[in-house]
């Protein structure tokens, strides 16, 4: 249990927080930790500061201790925490790209998420991120080409070839406006 927590506060230091706490365009998770620490200050207990801020215990003693290690500085600013996704190693990284140059299993025309999540031992998810990262989109005809210029070389051809065989580009087929008989000049 904290008891008689005390801050040694400059004169300059109240002064920008009294400015933080009076500034109506002020973020206001940092107007209620300068309060803290000016209740501090005052010698407000925790118990007080809780009331006045509407803030758990735990979050009073954060505020006080960061001040104390760092200044108004500390409160300006908040902590950088670790990413919520996990990075994944370059193994499996590389598996899913060479899991997905492959043929699909049983009768699929191409990989799903899922049955590449399962293959690899890791979340659809990730497998996605992993496919948006390399520029993979097996859910078409031509995932194959990442393999290299050789088999883009060919797919170029044969989209040339495709063009050459339909012919002319026709128009569109529809209906032409025929100009109406019975209106005027």
């Amino acid at each position: 249990m904290r008891t008689g927590v005390s801050l040694s506060v400059t004169s300059a230091d109240m002064d920008r927080l009294r400015d933080l706490v009076k500034d109506r365009n002020a973020p206001q998770n940092l107007v209620w930790r300068a309060q803290i620490v000016l209740l501090t200050a005052e010698g407000v207990g925790t118990n007080a500061i809780m009331r006045e801020t509407g803030k758990s215990k735990t979050c009073v003693w954060r505020w006080q201790e960061r001040f104390a290690a760092e200044g108004v500085d500390g409160l300006l600013r908040d902590k950088t925490r670790r990413s919520r996704i996990p990075k994944l190693e370059l193994s499996v990284v590389e598996r899913v790209v060479a899991l997905t140059m492959e043929e699909p299993p049983r009768e699929a025309t191409h990989w799903s998420s899922a049955a590449m999540a399962e293959m690899a031992g890791v979340s659809a998810s990730s497998v996605q991120r992993i496919w948006r990262a390399h520029g993979l989109q097996p859910s078409r005809p031509t995932v194959q080409a990442v393999q290299g210029p050789r088999v883009r070389r060919q797919a170029a051809r044969h989209r040339r070839a495709l063009r050459r065989s339909a012919g002319p580009r026709r128009r569109p087929l529809g209906r032409r406006k025929e100009p109406d008989p019975g209106a005027g000049p």
